[in-house]
């Protein structure tokens, strides 16, 4: 699981905040998962089930697979293990929903070793990375986990794909042209476009409601040693994300605009039931640098809101096509241990 799952997952301590107000636009939270590492949950069409990735040990997992998991009975019983769509082999990331319901898209690195690929090693300077790796495809499969079709064959990473509330198009984040960029195409693979072009990590994106625009998360070095660095890393297939900012633009890359200016890491991005706002991970007024809250913010980068407040991770936000939950990763029950899990709430304006 990339991103910051794996840092912030060691955490030892809890910070817990008092006032109740800080959550006020999350209601009858409930949790769904109980061991591991489980996050970048997303509804189905129909609000019944998620598609998510997990590490967890109990399930004999070595890194990051897919699952299928119904609401309804994860909600019911905390031992409900749901059911496995990915290979079991390789690496997974980033799992969607097609509109039928019987399908799912994923990326995985299995058709070229069976085995986890490894993590980063640690810098000396303590700075965080995480591995674009290069043998990422993204794949089609059933409900039974039967692979359907491969969408991607191209050298480098494709990954981090997603599709648009019409159930027509794909976005996802590619090497293809040389830099970590934002491209589209049609559902069944065809129509390839690429959309972003500035230098820097571009990812992590999604449509809006109307399936007209997108928002994703961006890095974008300026300075010349911030750039040789991000080059080096790249060609090593690594990126540094803790210099983040949230954007948007059209579904065609026209309009771009940078709405947070925050500093630090800010990503996660989701649209809210509206289209109005923008719910996003951040960590720009922690003292530590893996303490993560969920936030708000109208398009035009005015309003700032914080929604979360009662534990030291919080990301992967999304709401229920009906726009009355919202899914997301949070330690906020693992008093201490390592993990992080699914939550669902009803989201209250």
């Amino acid at each position: 699981m990339n991103k910051y799952i794996l840092a912030a997952s060691v955490l030892l301590s809890v910070c817990y905040q008092s006032n109740a107000q800080t959550e006020k636009h999350l209601k009858n939270i409930k949790q769904l998962t109980y061991g591991g590492d489980n996050a970048e949950a997303y509804f189905s069409f129909d609000d019944k089930n998620l598609t998510f990735q997990s590490n967890n040990a109990k399930w004999g997992l070595q890194c990051d697979q897919i699952f299928n998991l119904n609401i309804a009975n994860a909600l019911k019983d905390s031992t409900y293990r749901p059911p496995l769509i990915s290979t079991g082999r390789g690496r997974t990331t980033c799992s969607f929903f097609l509109k039928d319901g019987k399908h799912i898209l994923y990326a995985s690195t299995h058709a070229h070793d069976s085995l986890c690929p490894p993590n980063p090693a640690p810098r000396t300077d303590h700075k965080y990375l995480w591995s674009v790796y290069p043998n990422y495809d993204i794949y089609i499969a059933d409900l039974n986990g039967k692979i359907t079709q491969q969408l991607t064959n191209s050298a480098g990473y494709d990954a981090e794909a997603t599709i648009s509330p019409q159930g027509d198009k794909i976005v996802f984040t590619s090497t293809r042209s040389g830099d970590l960029e934002l491209w589209t195409m049609n559902i069944d693979g065809t129509n390839l476009k690429q959309i972003t072009n500035g230098l820097g990590y571009d990812g992590g994106a999604f449509f809006s409601p109307d399936g007209k625009k997108l928002v994703f998360r961006a890095s974008r070095p300026s300075t010349d040693e911030d750039v040789k660095e991000y080059k080096e890393l790249l060609a090593q297939g690594l990126v540094m994300p803790i210099k983040m900012e949230i954007f948007t633009c059209n579904v065609d890359g026209t309009d771009l605009k940078q709405i947070t200016h925050l500093g630090k890491a800010n990503w996660a991005p989701y649209f809210t039931p509206d289209g109005k706002k923008i719910i996003f991970s951040s960590n720009y007024d922690a003292e530590k640098g893996f303490f993560f809250n969920l936030f708000t913010i109208n398009l035009d980068g005015t309003g700032l809101e914080k929604i979360t407040g009662i534990s030291n991770f919080n990301a992967f936000p999304m709401f229920s096509r009906d726009g009355k939950k919202i899914v997301f990763s949070s330690n906020r029950n693992s008093h201490g241990r390592p993990g992080i899990d699914l939550y669902i709430a009803d989201w209250v304006e």
